[in-house]
């Protein structure tokens, strides 16, 4: 009993497990340097021992379970974006997508179509997944005008990240929709009318800002090494796939997902055809299709016998592996804050924060985000505490949903999923990480809610 109850502490507990979270991810992460995983894994347990709402004998599987929910939610796809990765990469199919966005647009303007991509796939399709596909056209992009490769990087991961969080069908704004019982298409419409703007700040404002004073070298990643991408840069356009095979992977990671959302929102997740749909959208299967294409093509490209396209693929698999293992030790780290209470106390203490709805749900969206990483907790979190007071908005629900999706994006770091995901698969270091992704979700919170602000009060569509 004595070490239980010299270590878990009452009062003021969310808030000390939170700070003892902190310190030990900053001291043994930035000080001790220590591997990310290792890291990730004790500070969780660090949370658990401090929280006195975590059983001090169940700290432990508390942890792994949730290491666990969070592998079996990323593990698979991972893998399989580790094999689309290198197999695109490697058979030149990342390269005459490239090529092909520099013909279209010209070569100053690539980060337009990076963004562009993402800003669209990421409405219908997970964010992670958006980021699978598209880090390695960001690298080829990099590998061919040897320049800009930090710009790629925002403007990829701002765009994708603002209509992930503010236009349904995606499951945090789908969910706000449903608590306040909105307009479904006037919140999508909301959505991107406010979302443009803020990813347009945050991705390529910041991104061209940042590109100037920071210079991200392209480092080995995803199963690829560097030497390898610039080789690629020497290969004649008729030597590489055309472009349709090129991008099949990629047009049907997207299809197969985007059916299933369109059934399960517009028909209903109890149709029949859902049960198709579901089967086939689900990303675990849609990336293996995705991988399984993008591996034919590879195969067919090169002159590599069985055995030694096998051994490539695993290769790429390791790597996966180790970025599924990160990612997943980052959600458990936020999942240990979640159980602590820490986000339930930082929210609690906001709702009697005397101001405008929007801003008081942004606030309290932010605080959990901030504390606890995950967007959907936050957008869940806010949505239930907001409910109640929705009928008081004199403006459209929609711009209620807006405030908390802001909110929810607001300042991704080490205990967040998508911090480890950006920084592993984009081959960046920590402090890279959070001079571009951090900042730039930074700016999406602000910018956001600036835009929810502006839009609601000039087209208010109550």
């Amino acid at each position: 009993m004595f070490v239980p109850t010299l270590l878990q502490t009452g009062g003021e507990a969310p808030l000390l497990a939170l700070f003892a979270g902190i310190v030990t991810i900053v001291l043994l992460l930035v000080v001790l340097d220590l591997p990310a995983f290792v890291s990730l894994v004790i500070a969780g347990l660090v949370v658990g021992i401090v929280a006195p709402s975590i059983p001090f004998a169940e700290v432990p599987a508390e942890f792994a379970t949730a290491f666990g929910d969070g592998m079996a939610g990323i593990g698979i796809p991972i893998l399989m974006a580790a094999i689309i990765g290198k197999a695109m990469i490697e058979s030149g199919a990342a390269n005459r997508i490239v090529r092909g966005f520099t013909s279209l647009f010209g070569d100053d303007n690539t980060e337009i179509s990076l963004f562009s991509s993402s800003f669209i796939m990421s409405i219908p399709v997970f964010f992670d997944n958006v980021f699978y596909l598209l880090a390695p056209l960001a690298r080829s992009a990099r590998s061919r005008q040897g320049e800009n490769y930090t710009l790629f990087i925002v403007a990829v991961g701002a765009a994708g990240v603002v209509t992930h969080g503010f236009v349904p069908p995606t499951p945090g704004p789908l969910l706000a929709v449903e608590e306040f019982d909105a307009n479904l298409g006037e919140t999508i419409a909301i959505g991107l009318m406010v979302g443009l703007p803020t990813a347009l700040i945050s991705g390529l404002g910041y991104g061209y800002w940042i590109n100037r004073r920071l210079d991200i070298p392209l480092r080995d990643a995803m199963g690829t090494t560097v030497e390898e991408l610039e080789e690629q840069n020497e290969v004649p356009t008729s030597a590489l796939p055309g472009v349709f095979e090129s991008l099949l992977p990629i047009l049907l990671a997207i299809v197969l997902v985007t059916a299933n959302t369109a059934v399960t929102t517009f028909i209903g997740e109890d149709a029949a055809v859902a049960s198709v749909t579901g089967f086939f959208g689900d990303p675990n299967l849609a990336l293996t299709v995705a991988a399984m294409a993008a591996a034919i093509t590879y195969y067919r490209m090169s002159d590599l016998d069985s055995d030694t396209f096998s051994d490539e693929l695993t290769d790429a698999l390791r790597s996966g592996g180790n970025i599924a293992a990160i990612t997943a030790a980052g959600g458990a780290f936020g999942v240990m804050i979640e159980a602590a209470g820490a986000g339930e106390y930082i929210a609690s203490s906001l709702e009697q924060v005397g101001l405008g709805l929007l801003v008081t749900a942004w606030l309290i969206a932010a605080g959990v985000r901030l504390v606890q990483g995950s967007a959907t907790v936050a957008i869940v979190t806010t949505a239930g505490i907001m409910a109640p007071l929705a009928s008081g908005l004199d403006v459209n629900l929609a711009y209620l949903v807006m405030s908390i999706g802001a909110g929810a994006s607001f300042c991704s770091w080490y205990n967040d999923s998508g911090f480890w995901i950006v920084k592993e698969i984009g081959g960046l270091t920590q402090a890279e990480t959070l001079k571009t992704w951090t900042v730039a979700t930074s700016l999406i919170g602000f910018s956001g809610l600036l835009s929810t602000l502006i839009f609601s009060s000039i087209l208010p569509m109550a």
